[in-house]
């Protein structure tokens, strides 16, 4: 195996997996974090990842922002959506000549840095992993997950044949020439989930009991990237061409079935959103992966007044004006009933 270097921007639940996976394999990984406690654990005591079957440490390098210069060739971009143009535009003069950036994050930020780093050192990324930061150096692995790569122009070239060899140290990392298919399919599948947040209860069983809800948020998501002309591309359990506004109703139960199983399996049976909120104590990155959203489905005409409401619901809740209850999802089917069939 060809050992490369690689810098990850943002040692949290998807950068700390993928940093740990390939520091497992041998490969040279600086981590760099604003968290100054997560990066002193890290160059203390290394990398934890906690599985159920116990703990694994890997050495790794961890820099602050204030300590880490490049250049650098291969970098991981890792921070939440919302941090985007701030680390982008931090991270450009330290990128180099050569160097580009996986855009490894949830939400649609390719555009926000490459207007930082040029659309030639920009890689788009899609991720969908349950993990968690549990304390300073330690993340625990929420299952496994799906992982594609490829040039936001649909090319699949050699930095991305190379990018994910290297991220099959994690698992079934693939490259892929449609990776905005993936963002939008997740942001079908991250409206219910931001639903579940509303609620102190399990992902699995807040879907399986508001399907015609999650049936209509994934809905409405999914117009909008029809008026894109995108292709939706499935991933992990999730079948986005079952939540199309004309897909069968059969097929979308057994679809649904068939998710609702598939969560039920992983380790963590609460979202990243609902963890933001309930023990983090933080507001949610969902705002900044809906706006663009918002903004293409009134520029194409498409009504999204439920993904509109759910982003008013999750405010309220984050801001404590409402609690986390049953109630929120009721007054969200109430207030936009029309919309749910």
């Amino acid at each position: 195996m060809t050992s490369r270097q690689y810098t990850v921007i943002g040692g949290g639940a998807i950068g700390g997996t993928l940093a740990f996976h390939l520091a497992g394999a041998g490969h040279d990984v600086l981590v760099v974090d604003a968290d100054e406690a997560h990066v002193a654990a890290l160059n203390e005591r290394g990398l934890t990842l906690r599985r159920p079957d116990g703990d694994r440490t890997v050495p790794v390098t961890a820099r602050t922002l204030e300590e880490a210069d490049g250049p650098w060739r291969r970098v991981l971009l890792c921070v939440k959506a919302g941090a985007t143009d701030t680390a982008a535009r931090w991270l450009a003069p330290r990128l180099a000549p050569d160097g580009f950036v996986v855009s490894l994050q949830n939400g649609l930020n390719e555009e926000r840095i490459a207007a930082h780093v040029g659309t030639e050192r920009t890689v788009g990324a899609f991720v969908n992993l349950f993990a968690d930061v549990v304390e300073p150096g330690v993340v625990r692995d929420g299952g496994a997950g799906a992982l594609v790569v490829g040039e936001t122009d649909g090319r699949i070239t050699p930095r991305v044949e190379e990018t994910v060899a290297d991220l099959q140290a994690w698992g079934p990392a693939r490259a892929t020439g449609n990776v905005a298919g993936h963002l939008w399919a997740k942001l079908g599948f991250g409206a219910m989930l931001t639903a579940t947040a509303l609620v102190d209860a399990p992902m699995a069983d807040v879907i399986d009991a508001r399907r015609p809800l999650m049936y209509a948020l994934a809905g409405e998501a999914f117009a909008v990237a029809g008026a894109l002309d995108l292709t939706l591309e499935p991933f992990d359990a999730f079948d986005p061409a079952a939540y199309l506004p004309a897909a069968d109703p059969a097929a979308r139960a057994a679809a649904t079935d068939r998710l609702v199983a598939w969560l039920r399996t992983q380790p963590k049976d609460r979202s990243g959103i609902w963890r933001d909120i309930a023990v983090r104590r933080r507001p949610a990155e969902v705002p900044h992966h809906y706006r663009p959203v918002l903004a293409l489905a009134e520029r194409h005409r498409v009504a999204v007044p439920l993904l509109t409401a759910l982003l008013e619901q999750l405010a309220a809740v984050e801001s404590g004006e409402r609690a986390m209850s049953e109630h929120n999802l009721t007054d969200l089917e109430t207030a936009c009933g029309t919309a749910i069939r």
